[in-house]
């Protein structure tokens, strides 16, 4: 998949048949959207296309506003989505950054600025709530006119339910927010993960509980890149990237608040996860700078301020014996492959 951020680039398709939204999560409705947008592209012989933006244009009249709280919370970073997109097939994904310019434009001026000329766009294919332009003032039936008017088609897909559940983002975030992993995964078609490159944090966790012949906890960080994720606590997780087999772990999505808040990663949400059992061929420093992907299976408890270190490493040994409860009764087969893997 080619990624373009703007659409003034000489590599983007000449013509497309195009797609528009935030797409946080890319959950099965989207993908129904995506997997029809691509039908429509190979009929026409034309490139399928995702217009998206970052920010999320609720993000952007949040600050504008100074209301944080109408930021909506982020089911995952740029890279997850990105990543999602491209499997599902999508041949172009532009990201367009959404500003002070974008939010006055008119609806007639980004049809013609944006669909048209920028992306030339020949097929438009919408969900059923689509709004667009200044103050959302334009609809499905001013961009139905304009195609009769410009010669490009558009077309609207209704509401995907599954069990009588409309499939939204809306509605991902009400899940993870509960720490309801399962309605998440039914949501999402997957497991609910996060990705990213593994970076250096303070090496706390693998001083806290450490013996002669023992390395503490050691984690692996991921930055995510939004401050309000939609998901927050401790998980029982599954690392993918560092080795065949995926590897059980505990992991704490949020903004630690046992720690200093100036040590290096402080003020940022961080996914630091602990493996249950460490790549012994990783040695203690060879997994910064890899990407890997860590699926939020279930949620153990709600992030907790400890007194001190020695009450926080208690709670992460509590944590790390119920997370091998749970693989133990619910993912026991991925436990006993990932042993003899380490064996």
């Amino acid at each position: 998949m080619k990624i373009f951020r703007g659409f003034q680039h000489p590599g983007i398709a000449p013509a497309c048949a195009l797609t528009i939204g935030n797409f946080d999560g890319v959950h099965r409705g989207h993908q129904a959207l995506l997997a029809l947008l691509n039908s429509e592209a190979a009929h026409r012989g034309v490139e399928s296309c995702v217009l998206s933006f970052e920010p999320h244009p609720r993000d952007y009249f949040a600050g504008a506003h100074n209301r944080p709280e109408l930021a909506p919370a982020r089911i995952g970073t740029l890279r997850d989505k990105l990543t999602e997109l491209a499997r599902c097939g999508v041949r172009q994904t532009v990201v367009l950054p959404f500003g002070a310019r974008l939010a006055a434009q008119s609806p007639e001026g980004f049809i013609d600025e944006v669909l048209l000329q920028g992306l030339g766009a020949r097929y438009v294919l919408v969900g059923d709530d689509f709004r667009f332009g200044y103050q959302r003032a334009g609809d499905y039936a001013m961009l139905d006119a304009a195609a009769q008017a410009r010669g490009f088609d558009v077309a609207r897909m209704n509401r995907y339910e599954v069990h009588g559940l409309r499939v939204s983002s809306s509605a991902v975030r009400q899940a993870l927010a509960r720490g309801d992993m399962a309605a998440a995964a039914r949501l999402l078609g997957r497991p609910y993960a996060v990705s990213g490159h593994v970076v250096h944090g303070r090496k706390l966790g693998r001083t806290l509980g450490a013996t002669g012949s023992g390395a503490g906890f050691r984690t692996l960080n991921l930055r995510f890149a939004h401050w309000k994720p939609a998901a927050s606590g401790i998980f029982a997780v599954l690392v993918h990237g560092l080795g065949a087999a995926p590897l059980p772990g505990v992991a704490n999505l949020g903004v630690r608040p046992s720690l200093d808040p100036d040590d290096v990663n402080g003020g940022r949400v961080l996914l630091e996860t602990h493996c249950l059992q460490w790549p012994a061929d990783l040695g203690p420093e060879g997994a910064y700078g890899k990407i890997v992907r860590v699926e939020l299976l279930h949620k153990l408890h709600d992030e907790l301020k400890y007194a001190g270190l020695d009450a926080l490493t208690a709670g992460i040994a509590k944590d790390c014996a119920d997370a091998r409860a749970y693989f133990a009764t619910v993912h026991a087969g991925t436990l006993r492959q990932t042993t003899r893997d380490r064996i």
